[in-house]
């Protein structure tokens, strides 16, 4: 199967390796085989219902899940919440992987993870009537090839304050969303990174709600300094160009934009 320049968004998979399959590629067992390609994120959101649920989310991230993922060869974990705190903020969950099979070497890695299995107890094992969490929801999401690795802000090392923006982009097919990428690719991209809006990943969604659709993350300092950037983002002589540019007319439908706050288990 000739591997197409553009991935198609949708795609209805019975098992991982459909989705292999119908990718077209072959992805790389790990990053030093396949230097250059790009990573595959799992965005997690949790719906919760009271504070209680998201400190547990919150804890068993912190002292279960992130060690374990770390001890897998991931690197870099994201734990987030909303950035104004009620009894039902969601928390968001963003994991790198090198390649698809990394990704979906994950569940049977963790369940053989005896420590992994201890520290995640409280988590993992709750009964029927007191849930850890409501739900869910998972998406599988692959690198722009405008940036095709997670960028840690530069006050991740510090925990200093920051904010995180979380954009989704849904667009009326899967052609115009494919259209929307290549526009982020020709010059979206290395523009928010020159008026400082932090890019911290761009990822076309492979399987997950609302598709067709692409997510990506913006960070800065605080809410005013990120208008700033914005700011600029739009008065740039390179967006108007991209904005009024024919071939990108019409590709996105719908923007959801929410903001985020790190929480203690995060690496990002």
């Amino acid at each position: 199967m000739k591997t197409p320049k553009s991935r198609p968004f949708f795609l209805s998979l019975c098992t991982f390796a459909a989705l292999l399959g119908m990718l077209g590629v072959t992805p790389p067992v790990s990053a030093a085989e396949g230097e250059g390609e790009p990573q595959y994120y799992e965005l997690r959101v949790y719906t919760t219902k009271a504070e209680a649920q998201q400190e547990r989310i919150s804890a068993y991230w912190e002292k279960a899940a992130v060690p374990a993922y770390n001890r897998l060869g991931v690197a870099t974990v994201g734990v987030f919440t909303e950035l104004e705190a009620s009894p039902t903020s969601h928390v968001y969950v963003l994991i790198p992987f090198a390649s698809a099979a990394a990704y979906a070497a994950v569940p049977a890695k963790l369940a053989a993870d005896a420590a992994y299995q201890a520290a995640g107890a409280d988590y993992l094992n709750r009964e029927k009537a007191d849930p850890a969490y409501e739900r869910f929801e998972s998406s599988l999401l692959v690198a722009f090839d405008g940036m095709k690795t997670l960028a840690v802000p530069p006050s991740a090392a510090e925990q200093k304050p920051w904010i995180f923006e979380l954009r989704t982009y849904e667009s009326p097919s899967e052609a115009k969303g494919i259209n929307k990428v290549e526009m982020f690719n020709a010059g979206e991209i290395p523009l928010m990174e020159e008026v400082g809006l932090s890019p911290v990943f761009f990822g076309q969604t492979l399987v997950g709600p609302q598709m067709p659709n692409l997510i990506y993350m913006v960070s800065g300092e605080d809410t005013e300094a990120h208008k700033t950037h914005w700011k600029g983002f739009f008065e740039a002589p390179v967006w108007k160009k991209l904005s009024g540019d024919p071939q990108y007319k019409g590709n996105v439908s719908k923007v959801v934009s929410v903001f985020l706050k790190r929480l203690p288990a995060s690496q990002i």
